[in-house]
């Protein structure tokens, strides 16, 4: 092949490239907005599923530590209802089988949990995966998803797989790194609020 006719081909898939990265950016800069907006209205409404009665949702600004090596802590919420600081919900990256698990976990000023919700995972469908669904019961008769059982737990409970926690059937990697994720947000949150003074 002669080189005019490949150096031709080159130009034309340099300017093709071009010419794609410089619509992708354009893209990008005109949705970016809409995404943001987007978060943010996908966070409140998870904080409002925890916290129901909230009126005002503030960002923490000094980070938490979680004293769990396996877990880190992203982000912190301080909940209000009429003025008074009611509780703080904590989006808690924490083990999973496949890899990191992402989830908010709320907690009350009385010490109880609000609940815990997955916000992100990589685990087997049909198995760890179940824990975010809320088709699958680890309780049937009483209604209950893998999540749904860490409402009302005080946070000086256990958080002990097979003990205080029914796990997800063969998926105790993901049932355990999730109760202690869990457990390490709501043992930070309780002692934020009571250094806070929230009631």
């Amino acid at each position: 092949m002669k080189i005019g006719p490949m150096f031709k081909l080159g130009v034309i898939l340099a300017a093709f490239a071009t010419a794609a990265c410089v619509g992708l950016a354009f893209v990008y800069a005109g949705t970016a907005e809409v995404i943001a907006v987007r978060a943010k209205a996908d966070l409140e409404a998870a904080l409002k599923d925890l916290f129901p009665l909230a009126d005002d949702f503030r960002a923490v600004s000094a980070p938490l530590e979680s004293g769990v090596s396996t877990v880190t802590f992203d982000a912190a919420y301080d909940i209000y209802r009429d003025g008074a600081l009611i509780g703080v919900v904590i989006r808690v990256t924490g083990p999973g089988f496949n890899g990191p698990i992402v989830t908010l976990t709320g907690v009350r000023a009385d010490g109880t949990l609000a609940g815990a919700k997955i916000l992100e995972h990589t685990d087997t469908p049909g198995l760890g995966a179940n824990a975010a669904s809320p088709k699958y019961f680890v309780d049937k008769a009483k209604g209950l998803t893998f999540m749904g059982q860490y409402a009302g737990k005080s946070v000086t409970d256990a958080f002990e797989v097979r003990a205080d926690i029914i796990p997800i059937t063969a998926a105790t990697i993901t049932s355990r790194g999730l109760s202690g994720a869990v457990r390490a947000a709501g043992k930070a949150g309780s002692a934020y609020l009571a250094a806070r003074g929230g009631k």
